[in-house]
Formats: C-alpha cells, structure tokens, sequence
C-alpha cells in the first residue's frame, strides 16, 4: 500500500519539476542566457524539492511544521503560475493549460501519502484486529446456535406437556363417562319396581312399619356429626321434629341441612327413619 501512494505521488513530481524547468528555460531563454534560465528554473524545482524532503523528515519522526507545509505550497502554486503564465503566452494555451495544474496535484498527492502513513498499520496489529474479528464472529455463530438449539428444546418440552395433558384429558373424559353410566345404572336398579320390593323384604323385619326408601350418595362435602345418645322417638314425634326443623327458616330447610340440625339438636333416629319422616312432612 505504500508504494500504491508514493508512486504516483514521486511520478507527478518529477513530471512537474521537469514540466517547470523547460518552461522556464523556454520562458527566459529570449531575455537572458539559458543557463541563467536554467539556474532558476532548477531553483524553483530545487526549492520545491528541498521543502518536500524537509515535509517528509519531519512526518518520518511524528512531528509537522505549518511553516514548511505552507512553504511547499508556495513552491507548488509558483510552479503552477510559471505554467499558466507561459501557457497564455503561447498561440495554443490549451495544451499547456491542461498540464498546468499537476504541481498541485503533486502535491496533494504527497498529502494524501502522508495521511495514509498516520492511520497505516503494522501486519502485527493488522492480524491482530482480523483474529478478533473472526474471534467476534465465531463467539456470534456459538451464540446462534446454542440460541436455536435452546429454542428446539423449549418446543419439544412444550410438544411433550401437550401431549401429556391432552392423554390426561382424554382418561378424564373416559372415567367420567364411566361413572356417569355406571350412576346411571345404579338410578335405574334403585328405581326399579323388583328392586324396592326386593329391599323393602330385606329391611321389613329390621324397621316393622318403615317402607325405606333408597336414594343415591350425594357428591360433595360432608360435615362430621358427633354421634349422641337420646331416646328413640316415635314416628309421630319424629315428624313433628322434621317439620319444625325444616320450616324454621324461609325457604324451607333441605333434606341434608335438616339432618344436620336434627342431630345437632341431640336427637336420634337412623337414617332410613329420618327420610322418611322428611318424606311424610313433605308430602
């Protein structure tokens, strides 16, 4: 890269140099001898050329002079008016004109050069900043993929606990249709006529005078009744305690809320007395 900015940078300042040296010579050669000619043609390259080298030995050592720099272009603009002056002389200035311009391009080129050798870089410190990038680029690259990887375990862990919840739903759907049928079954075996009599024979030498009645569990809650010891009442009685119970509040009690309260009052008769007392009263 060095030689890319210095070569032509060196190029067009020989060419100017050499530009300015024959116009001069050609310039003054009419009004002085040309050796004369060619001592300040060679001066103003000389100076030009001096000032340059000074430029570059104090950019060499990390330094730089606004005196020196401004004299350079003094020295460049000189060589340009030299051309552009011995240009409009000529019948044809165009294609002086067109060249007139190159001490100034010289020397933004050596510009230029010296701002690339401020910024250039060792191969050092070149490889250095390529494995860093590359060590950046590897480090995004894990990261993509323990990212997707993470992403395709999160989904088969969510694939899994639908599954297991939807075979969960399905075993609950199943059990609850197999309850429902079997309650439904055993509705129809206590509602059957050969049922009732076949347990009204069962339980008739148990409760003489008692037709039971069978009714199916309740699902839900149940409050525990402390079991109490109170004298057996009589059917007469019983009803009137399981009216009395029941209307004591307005709606009327239900059949589990009365029970409740006929034992929490101390009383006691068993269960297939109590319903059909509740029966009789509620009829």
């Amino acid at each position: 890269m060095n030689a890319r900015t210095v070569g032509p940078a060196v190029a067009m300042t020989a060419v100017s140099m050499v530009l300015t040296l024959a116009v001069v010579v050609m310039w003054l050669g009419g009004a002085m001898p040309w050796p004369v000619a060619l001592v300040v043609g060679l001066g103003i390259d000389g100076g030009w050329l001096a000032t340059l080298a000074y430029e570059r030995r104090l950019a060499a050592q990390g330094d730089h002079s606004h005196a020196v720099t401004a004299t350079g272009w003094g020295f460049g603009m000189l060589a340009t008016g030299v051309l552009v002056a011995h240009a409009l002389g000529e019948e044809s200035p165009g294609a002086w004109l067109a060249v007139a311009w190159l001490p100034l391009a010289a020397k933004l080129l050596w510009m230029i050069h010296g701002l690339w050798e401020r910024t250039a870089l060792t191969s050092s410190a070149l490889g250095a900043i390529r494995g860093i990038q590359q060590e950046a680029r590897d480090e995004a690259a894990v990261a993509r993929a323990r990212l997707r990887a993470e992403a395709g375990t999160e989904e088969t862990r969510l694939t899994a606990v639908t599954q297991a919840g939807a075979r969960v739903a399905k075993v609950q759907a199943r059990t609850a249709r197999t309850l429902s049928r079997a309650w439904s079954a055993l509705s129809d075996t206590r509602d059957g006529e050969d049922t009732g009599r076949a347990l009204t024979c069962v339980t008739r030498g148990v409760t003489p005078g008692v037709t039971p009645a069978w009714t199916l569990p309740v699902w839900g809650p149940v409050d525990p009744v402390p079991a109490l010891e109170a004298p057996a009442l009589t059917n007469d009685q019983l009803d009137q305690v399981v009216d009395q119970i029941r209307h004591s509040e307005t709606p009327a009690l239900s059949y589990r809320e009365m029970a409740v309260r006929f034992r929490a009052a101390g009383h006691s008769a068993s269960e297939v007395r109590l319903r059909a007392a509740w029966k009789r009263v509620a009829a």
